[in-house]
């Protein structure tokens, strides 16, 4: 399913907290993880894509990122 940005992610003045469980290329973050803009979860700097849509499964109670939409 297209999840955005928002539905997954709450974004507070530049740090980013997941809203649910979210796995990304074997890292999976809970509610309540904050980071901000360069750090990268299973590679990838999530930050950078304010804004867009993401492929995402939901796997065993977490939203499974699969891909990310232009």
């Amino acid at each position: 399913m297209r999840m955005s940005f928002i539905e997954l992610f709450n974004d507070n003045g530049g740090m980013v907290t997941p809203k649910m469980a979210v796995h990304i290329n074997g890292i999976t973050m809970s509610p309540g993880v904050s980071f901000g803009g360069g750090v990268s979860f299973g590679g990838v700097d999530l930050a950078n894509y304010r804004g867009k849509s993401f492929e995402v499964e939901i796997q065993n109670g977490a939203h499974v990122i699969k891909g990310i939409y232009n």
